[in-house]
């Protein structure tokens, strides 16, 4: 079966666009609300969505995505009720990739093999274990390719060669590429490491056709567009997302972004998309 990444990255290609992915925490900051956000990612013709399982100890995430999984689990939201909703957004849409970002804790809580199944009955396409190394990957990749799920793994730029051979052996549905070091957040960047990225995406894209999708500090069109300088097929934006969707007049900013993205993403040309 050909996946939904798969079918998606080719779109682009052919039309000579790179990806644009935001990302939003499953309940947050509550479920009508999480649903209304992510409804209108898909509306406004983002290229795939990544959606998180609220965790107490996020370790990778900064302030802001912190804190929208707090307010989450304050509320009681479980991962049962995410993985009822995204069952809403594959209803609402039947083609989009979604992409799911989870704590190793909330699957070995739920049941590994309980975890992949009830993704896919879901109708999720990928999942990120942010906590997980490689080097463990087997303790659930049976049930990821029982279940036709893509295991998404992390690329940084200390990812020394002999790891970055392993990584790429067992990619599928697209790299997530830490564009710097730290946590999410929307801090200022370094042009010099966005120059440094650039070779690390190469050699990446020497070892693998696997898509590689930048992620960790975008969180504008200048972002963006210096990632793409640099090579990869798309941007992952979250932290950004949550600080404009928790402020009054959400939607209509989020809109504005998302086309401002999607017109970056497009190379100015949005007669390309649909």
């Amino acid at each position: 079966m050909t996946s939904r990444y798969k079918t998606r990255f080719a779109e682009l290609k052919a039309i000579n666009c790179k990806a644009f992915m935001p990302f939003t925490v499953l309940g947050w900051p509550e479920r009508t609300t999480s649903l209304n956000l992510i409804k209108q990612m898909i509306d406004s013709g983002v290229s795939a969505l990544e959606l998180g399982f609220a965790f107490s100890d996020p370790v990778a995430d900064g302030p802001l995505i912190q804190q929208a999984d707090y307010e989450t689990l304050s509320q009681g939201f479980t991962v049962e009720q995410g993985l009822d909703l995204i069952k809403e957004i594959r209803d609402y849409d039947k083609d989009i990739p979604v992409g799911v970002l989870v704590y190793y804790n909330l699957v070995l809580a739920h049941g590994v093999e309980r975890f992949f199944v009830d993704a896919a009955a879901a109708g999720i396409d990928g999942v990120l274990i942010a906590d997980l190394p490689i080097d463990s990957a087997e303790e659930v990749a049976p049930y990821a390719r029982a279940n036709d799920i893509d295991l998404i793994y992390l690329v940084s730029p200390v990812t020394a060669g002999q790891r970055l051979d392993l990584i790429t052996s067992k990619a599928a549905g697209f790299i997530y590429l830490l564009s710097r070091l730290g946590v999410t957040g929307t801090g200022q960047r370094s042009a010099a490491n966005d120059r440094t990225l650039g070779a690390l995406v190469q050699e990446i894209k020497n070892r693998t056709s696997v898509p590689v999708m930048a992620g960790f500090g975008i969180s504008s069109p200048a972002n963006a567009e210096a990632m793409y300088a640099a090579g990869v097929d798309g941007v992952i934006t979250g932290s950004k997302v949550i600080e404009m969707a928790a402020k009054s007049g959400a939607a209509a900013h989020l809109e504005e972004f998302y086309r401002e993205m999607l017109k970056v993403s497009s190379g100015d040309n949005t007669a390309k998309r649909k």
